[in-house]
């Protein structure tokens, strides 16, 4: 096998509508940028992923993991419910396989996803309003 070497700065944000559907008004809230997808050959894909919710609104996602995903922050992050940081650059996180997960994002975020095979599945990517402070 080759190996792979290139520049993420000048490649394009791709819309990841097939996978995340789209926001109100027809807006894209997920794009990729594929960096490799070795699938064909027994092994996984990796890809930088950017989340930008609406503003004042949050993205709700919810997914089953189809093989080990890692997942490390670049920029923004995950939050809570209302919207309070709860996750932040340098951050890593790993849901293994067969793990059903979420996570709700309330500014834009980069992470860089890497799946030892197949992505998740994703039973939801929702735009929610924040919760009220009880």
């Amino acid at each position: 096998m080759k190996g792979i070497l290139l520049s993420t700065e000048v490649q394009d944000w791709q819309p990841a509508d097939y996978r995340f559907g789209v926001a109100e008004n027809a807006a894209a809230i997920a794009q990729e940028k594929v960096l490799s997808d070795r699938r064909s050959e027994g092994g996984g894909v990796a890809y930088l992923l950017k989340f930008t919710p609406p503003q004042g609104k949050l993205i709700r996602l919810v997914a089953t993991a189809l093989s080990d995903e890692h997942v490390f922050i670049l920029e923004g992050g995950y939050c809570d419910k209302r919207g309070k940081p709860r996750r932040f650059p340098g951050d890593y996180g790993l849901n293994p396989s067969n793990h059903t997960h979420s996570a709700f994002i309330g500014q834009k975020t980069v992470a860089l996803v890497i799946y030892a095979g197949e992505p998740d599945a994703v039973h939801e990517c929702a735009v929610i309003e924040p919760e009220s402070a009880p």
